[in-house]
């Protein structure tokens, strides 16, 4: 009777487990799709950039929180289960959310909006910490033997339809409403959107079954075991934070930023920016399960190898090929090339993750090596690139940035695989890596 039910169970289970995933990633979207507007009611300034970097740096403030999130929480999910792991960071999430939804802005409060903002950025960046790590377990322990990439890929793929939301929204708003409007409440719209369907995926989530791989461990490491054990493999959790240092910096360099770089530096409209960053997130939908089963078929590392060295090749003279070449379609043109090169690294990165850490710390290590990277690197990476190019003059130079990205990727994965036939162990096989 549970054979014939294991094909619905399993789409039914990976819609269920990504569902909260996603509200996680739409709520992150939206503080970069509508930065600029931010930055004017929480941090106003006479100089656009330096209300930027304001808005921006409280952006990246929640990253700095996710390496904290990623122990207390990953831990938790470890020593209890995946389950009611992935509740609890929902509900976290869920209070961040309605602060930065409801608080009022400067003019109404002063000092206090843009701490309350603060606030409800590093209660989503705690709770985030563990989301894709414990999401991305969950699925790489409920997958099909030899299925492991296509499984996990679709953690990442949630994440896409949430920026394919998050801009079609955007959009739409942009059609409705005057930019005084946007500007003045209209912001705060997708937000409230974010806040009604909350109870829905809390609903959903709790309905979640937990993985039999967990429910087969005989013992469940406590905090001090688990700590000891991360402090033991740091080796391997500094290689996976410097392999996720490509999939970080590469995701919010062409979901995040594109509607401010698109707006600001390229004086395109901001309906021509959604509908790139539309674009994108279906690029990655598409791409990301289809390259998940291709490392399934060759393994990872060969998946890795080539589409850092494209990266290295390409990210720097693509940019400045747009720069030199403003338009609308050269946007476009430019962000799915770089958007083919993420999400093919992504769709084995994630899984290459889940399958290099010890089994009984797996959620925690993930976490923490994925925290890491995004706190360190890929969460500042709309600061950085308002940087590089205030600092440098040159508008191309958010590719240098992927590029540095990419360098550590490529030198991750020939550390992480170096070993006797790793590939072949933990790659795309479907054996256990341990």
């Amino acid at each position: 009777m549970h054979k014939q039910h294991a094909k619905p169970s399993k789409l039914s289970t990976v819609i269920r487990v990504t569902s909260g995933n996603f509200l996680e990633m739409f709520d992150f979207f939206l503080y970069g799709f509508y930065a600029s507007y931010i930055s004017k009611t929480f941090f106003p300034s006479d100089n656009e950039f330096v209300s930027l970097i304001l808005t921006f740096g409280t952006f990246g403030a929640g990253f700095l929180m996710r390496p904290l999130g990623a122990i207390i929480l990953g831990s938790y999910i470890d020593r209890v289960g995946r389950r009611q792991g992935l509740i609890v960071t929902l509900s976290i999430m869920a209070i961040g959310t309605i602060l930065i939804a409801f608080v009022p802005g400067y003019a109404s409060i002063g000092i206090a909006a843009p701490m309350l903002v603060l606030i409800g950025r590093l209660l989503q960046g705690f709770s985030a910490g563990v989301e894709l790590g414990g999401v991305s377990v969950y699925l790489a322990e409920m997958a099909t033997p030899g299925r492991k990439g296509f499984y996990v890929s679709w953690q990442s793929a949630s994440q896409q339809a949430a920026i394919m939301a998050s801009a079609l929204i955007g959009y739409l708003l942009s059609q409705w409403l005057a930019p005084a409007q946007i500007s003045d409440w209209g912001w705060r719209v997708p937000f409230f959107l974010g806040c009604m369907i909350v109870p829905v995926i809390f609903i959903i989530r709790r309905s979640l079954q937990e993985t039999e791989e967990f429910l087969a461990r005989k013992h469940h490491p406590s905090f001090g075991e688990i700590v000891a054990s991360i402090a033991q493999n740091w080796r391997i959790v500094v290689a996976g934070m410097m392999m996720v240092v490509m999939t970080t910096v590469s995701f919010y360099l062409i979901t995040v930023y594109t509607p401010t770089f698109g707006k600001n530096v390229l004086k395109l409209t901001a309906s021509e920016s959604l509908i790139t960053t539309f674009c994108v997130g279906l690029s990655n939908f598409i791409w990301l399960p289809i390259m998940g089963a291709v490392s399934d078929k060759v393994g990872r590392r060969p998946v890795l190898i080539v589409f850092t060295l494209l990266a290295i090749l390409t990210a720097y003279p693509v940019m400045t090929w747009l720069v030199a070449n403003i338009s609308f379609r050269n946007l476009l043109v430019t962000e799915l090339w770089l958007s083919f090169i993420y999400a093919s690294y992504n769709g084995a990165a994630v899984v290459a993750l889940t399958e290099v850490m010890p089994a009984h710390v797996r959620t925690v290590g993930f976490s923490l090596a994925y925290s890491l990277a995004t706190a360190i690197f890929g969460g500042f990476t709309p600061l950085v690139s308002t940087w590089l190019i205030e600092a440098t003059g040159d508008k191309a130079s958010p590719g240098y940035w992927m590029t540095f990205a990419a360098v550590c990727g490529l030198v991750a994965t020939i550390l992480l695989y170096r070993n006797k036939c790793r590939d072949t162990a933990i790659g795309g096989v479907g054996q256990a890596s341990r």
